[in-house]
């Protein structure tokens, strides 16, 4: 037997919502590639969290070296940038179907609060990089003992 649900009308339009926002995640427009140059800009997929002491950035970059990478703070705008090179082995004729994206990425992040870039940690591992971003002292919770 199944039960009756009320049908909520705002559900449907926060389901169209998430659907606008994916569709204008992905760029419109790329160009060819031509002599090694960029296919265009994509956009790796990153997951941010908080931590008892820091905020963490997970970013999956498959078939990228570190060298290519960087991560630089200023002003609470964390910044991640890199170039993925088109790989140029196969001939373009050969291809069935290419979907994997190659060229130049940025993404920013604002951060919740000032933090002191010397402390901050990346660590780039099968295509994962993680970056720790240690809350400064004032803003770190503190337990308070009750007597």
């Amino acid at each position: 037997m199944m039960n009756l649900v009320r049908w909520n009308p705002w559900r449907e339009m926060t389901t169209l919502q998430n659907r606008m926002n994916r569709l204008f995640d992905e760029p419109f427009f790329r160009t060819d590639r031509e002599n090694d140059e960029v296919m265009g800009m994509w956009y790796p997929v990153v997951d941010m969290y908080e931590e008892n002491n820091s905020f963490v950035i997970k970013a999956e970059l498959p078939g990228m070296d570190k060298k290519d990478i960087s991560v630089d703070v200023k002003d609470r705008i964390l910044t991640l940038k890199g170039e993925r090179n088109y790989d140029n082995e196969v001939k373009e004729e050969n291809y069935y179907r290419r979907e994997r994206s190659y060229g130049k990425f940025q993404r920013t992040f604002t951060l919740p609060v000032d933090v002191e870039p010397d402390k901050i940690k990346a660590d780039f591992k099968d295509g994962l990089l993680k970056i720790e971003v240690p809350k400064p002292e004032e803003h770190k919770p503190k337990e308070i003992t009750i007597h």
